[in-house]
């Protein structure tokens, strides 16, 4: 299969995937490696907008679990998703790679408000920008959110980077023999039930025909590879 070429992608990244080896928080080394892939994007002449998750430091619906209000556990993790921004800009900044960091939450002294020309003005100077905060409203993941962005900001597709190397028929981590599909419609995905992102963000990029590709961010190089129509991936688009 050939896969389509893009120019301005979004990539969404799981908080989780900073982690590293650890069970919590933000490892450096991993933040750097993943700043390293950006680059070497960058350097290839894609335009590029980041939306981190937040799942590392705290997520909403688990703190729902623990007895939090459901929207006071959504902007506890909406905040998180700003320190995680934080730490993949500073990284990307000590490679040299102007980059801008906007929450949906303003936070004057910390990062800029999102302003979607602003944004986009950035990107058309070359400089990396990442949405923080996820929409800015309760009840919405940054699944939505990432869907939300690469929108507004006309991206040709959504890159999803986690720790498998694709969109599988079932879990591959417990499922022994789980089929990987090479390419899927929206329409299998939603009906199938495949939790690749949650559903809203699924039919909001089916509705604007922004592909998502899905892809192993973990893999050394593998961003690149899939961006130059190899390496392993999933791609996600409307049928025929």
């Amino acid at each position: 299969m050939t896969r389509p070429t893009f120019h301005r992608i979004l990539l969404k990244l799981s908080g989780e995937v900073l982690m590293g080896s650890g069970q919590f928080g933000i490892d450096p080394a991993t933040v750097k490696r993943v700043a390293e892939e950006i680059l070497a994007i960058r350097e290839a002449g894609y335009q590029l907008c980041i939306v981190v998750g937040g799942g590392n430091i705290f997520r909403g619906v688990a703190g729902q679990a623990q007895g939090f209000d459901r929207a006071t556990g959504d902007y506890m993790g909406m905040l998180a998703t700003v320190m995680n921004a934080l730490a993949v800009q500073n990284a990307l900044e000590l490679l040299g790679v102007e980059t801008r960091v906007q929450s949906a939450i303003p936070m004057a002294s910390v990062c800029e408000p999102f302003i979607r020309r602003r944004a986009e003005r950035h990107l058309e100077k070359g400089r990396v920008v990442i949405f923080a905060a996820g929409v800015g409203s309760p009840y919405f993941t940054t699944d939505s959110g990432a869907a939300l962005r690469a929108a507004e900001m006309k991206c040709d597709a959504l890159f999803k980077g986690t720790s498998v190397d694709g969109v599988y028929d079932a879990d591959p981590k417990t499922v022994p023999g789980a089929t990987r599909y090479e390419e899927i419609d929206f329409s299998t995905v939603l009906n199938k039930n495949l939790k690749i992102m949650d559903a809203s963000a699924i039919a909001l990029c089916r509705d604007n025909n922004i592909p998502i590709v899905v892809f192993n961010i973990r893999e050394q190089g593998n961003l690149a590879l899939v961006l130059a129509g190899e390496g392993i991936a999933t791609i996600v688009r409307n049928g025929e």
